[in-house]
């Protein structure tokens, strides 16, 4: 039987998938927090969702590995140069997006509330402050949610998993505020798509960019250590 206090949460360790989580502990859900270990060209955000995880607290956290470097194609998962000071208004889809990648993680978050008996998954996309990334608009999420109540056991027999997207309208300045009200120590969390061997955030790719400019427009210093701080 459905399981109606269990939610998977997509946990990256970034600033979205963290408030994400704090949100869907507020909502009142037992979690399961899932992590993809995915070929990404660094580790440190991984770092970032254990802490987050054991912060926030949840049931469980699983890391999954995908060799998504087998197939290359993105600046996280190739030899590709991550873009820096690009013009945040073009239209144009940044090298750093990964193909399908959202598709990948949401299949194996549906194969995995199938088989324990969750009925709500969260995701933190946001089609605001984002890099115009495909895989982030409500449409996208519209369908995926539609497919996955004709492929999946539970959704033929009546229990269709609900797709949360508690951020997709928000700008990246109330995604922080949202999460401030919850308590969120936002110094765990990792961002940045091009951090040095240190550790420290680049400060000029797009997540970078985003990230501090609404810490900025709130009056506060982004808590995430970076280089040019140092």
């Amino acid at each position: 039987m459905p399981n109606p206090k269990l939610a998977l949460v997509l946990l990256s360790g970034g600033l979205d998938s963290t408030t994400t989580l704090a949100i869907a502990r507020a909502d009142g859900f037992d979690l399961i927090a899932l992590t993809f270990r995915y070929g990404q060209r660094h580790h440190i955000e991984l770092d970032a969702a254990a802490r987050v995880a054991s912060a926030i607290g949840v049931r469980e956290h699983l890391v999954v590995d995908i060799d998504l470097r087998a197939l290359g194609g993105s600046a996280l998962t190739a030899d590709i140069p991550v873009p820096k000071d690009r013009d945040l208004q073009t239209r144009e889809i940044p090298s750093t997006y990964v193909p399908a990648r959202n598709t990948i993680f949401l299949a194996y978050a549906l194969a995995l509330a199938e088989v324990r008996d969750a009925r709500d998954i969260y995701i933190g996309v946001n089609a605001t402050d984002y890099s115009g990334y495909p895989d982030c608009r409500p449409d996208y999420i519209a369908a995926f949610e539609k497919m996955a109540a004709l492929a999946t056991r539970a959704g033929v027999e009546g229990h269709p998993v609900r797709l949360h997207t508690p951020l997709i309208r928000l700008t990246k300045v109330e995604i922080i505020r949202r999460g401030l009200a919850l308590g969120l120590d936002y110094g765990l969390t990792r961002s940045c798509y091009d951090p040095d061997p240190r550790g420290l955030a680049c400060g000029h790719c797009d997540s970078c960019r985003l990230r501090r400019a609404a810490f900025a427009q709130l009056g506060l210093n982004d808590p995430a250590p970076y280089a040019d701080r140092c």
